[in-house]
């Protein structure tokens, strides 16, 4: 028996999530059945992405993970499950959702479901809920060894996979350029794609500051001098720092405030960030 973990973009305040719990327990009622969220913002594929690739690693080897953002359900998009080099399951639509765990942890292999096997009983003439229907089915039976991974259907080229467009942070001198990967949502942090190896380069010590620019399709949104600092009480209360997060790439952050909210600044490809010693 593995861990089986949800993520959506349901959220809780109608009874899908429960829905999914009760077919994953109908499936074995001993199974443990996790949540890694079911915030992520509706129809965010780019989100879901990241979060799989923040939580996966500190699970058990094994684990199941369930991850449905699913706009195109109902259409031709493949339903999958992969294996990851790390040694997890993955159950998702191909729709880009794989996208940050292929290039951080990659994909051993990956398996189209076979709905005439693994699709809850009685199910089938439903088409837009597939995270029921067939995606926690799908993770429940696995998780519960009642069918291993080549149980879950044929074979699919990995490389075949559909992935989003990731462009890796760059040098050029003292500057950094990156992206805005994702937010520390319930504070308000901006989590970029620049790694802590890459802002060392940069030779700037602890408490002194950096010009850090943030520009969306080519308008400049913010610019400032920010001190560096190990954590956030290193600098007074309403003011910015940069630093880095639990995943050791270069945050921007307020001190007790939201970084997100006083600029209006989301996360994604469109967003860019430079960090340029000074």
């Amino acid at each position: 028996m593995k861990p089986l973990v949800l993520q959506s973009d349901f959220g809780i305040s109608d009874g899908a999530v429960s829905a999914m719990y009760g077919v994953a327990l109908g499936v074995n009622n001993n199974l443990g059945v996790y949540d890694l969220t079911h915030d992520i913002p509706p129809y965010n594929i780019w989100d879901a992405s990241y979060r799989l690739t923040q939580t996966i690693r500190y699970w058990p080897e094994g684990s199941v993970f369930v991850s449905v953002v699913d706009p195109g359900v109902g259409t031709d998009r493949l339903s999958v499950v992969c294996e990851t080099e790390s040694g997890h399951y993955i159950v998702t639509p191909d729709n880009g959702t794989l996208t940050h765990v292929d290039h951080f942890v990659g994909i051993k292999q990956a398996r189209i479901i076979d709905e005439e096997v693994n699709r809850l009983p009685f199910s089938g003439e439903s088409y837009t809920f597939h995270g029921r229907d067939v995606y926690a089915y799908t993770g429940a039976r696995l998780a519960a060894g009642i069918i291993d991974f080549s149980g879950v259907g044929p074979t699919t080229s990995v490389e075949n996979l559909v992935r989003l467009p990731m462009e890796p942070a760059t040098k050029d001198g003292n500057r950094l350029s990156g992206i805005i990967d994702a937010h520390d949502v319930r504070y308000g942090s901006l989590w970029t794609n620049i790694t802590l190896e890459q802002f060392r380069e940069l030779g700037i010590p602890n408490g002194s500051r950096v010009k850090v620019s943030i520009s969306h399709q080519d308008r400049l949104i913010y610019s400032n001098l920010v001190t560096t600092a190990h954590s956030f009480a290193e600098v007074g209360i309403g003011e910015p720092l940069v630093y880095a997060n639990s995943l050791s790439n270069m945050a921007l952050a307020i001190n007790r405030g939201s970084f997100a909210q006083a600029y209006n600044i989301s996360s994604g490809q469109s967003w860019k960030i430079s960090l340029e010693a000074i």
